[in-house]
């Protein structure tokens, strides 16, 4: 392997991991979210990570990763040493968001607000997404009881 190609494994490697990090740190993301919402296979996020690859990775997933994340996929192409541009895809607006999340996002990335603090957001956070839910006849008797 040339000196250029390994340089250009080990920045689009230090690329990814930046990524994975900030999806972590921000949106307490784990690696099979990361995976759902850009597309991406968690076996293929984890070759860009050690930069085992033998060819180049697919322009398309690395645009499917860059966009999943909210990142620019111009980024990647430089760390990859390509000379490329994209158009990003067209995706559906967003729902406006309630404000007591924007609310949670803001104190989350906030340099102000203590580690323990944003520990604990992010931790009830995790508890309420993933928490079961109950069936719709079960929540409709609760009601008619009080």
């Amino acid at each position: 392997m040339t000196e250029t190609a390994n340089a250009r494994k080990i920045a689009f490697a230090s690329f990814v991991r930046r990524a994975l990090d900030e999806a972590r740190a921000t949106r307490a993301w784990s690696g099979t979210e990361v995976s759902r919402r850009t597309g991406v296979s968690r076996q293929t996020i984890n070759r860009w990570v050690r930069g085992d690859w033998a060819s180049d990775p697919e322009a398309e997933r690395v645009v499917a990763f860059c966009e999943g994340l909210g990142l620019s996929p111009a980024t990647a192409f430089a760390a990859l040493g390509w000379e490329r541009t994209t158009t990003p895809r067209s995706s559906p607006t967003p729902p406006p968001m309630d404000p007591d999340v924007e609310a949670l996002l803001r104190r989350l990335v906030d340099p102000d607000v203590s580690d323990a603090e944003k520990f604990h957001i992010r931790e009830t956070i995790r508890y309420l997404a993933y928490r079961p839910t109950l069936p719709v006849d079960v929540r409709k008797r609760g009601r008619q009881a009080g």
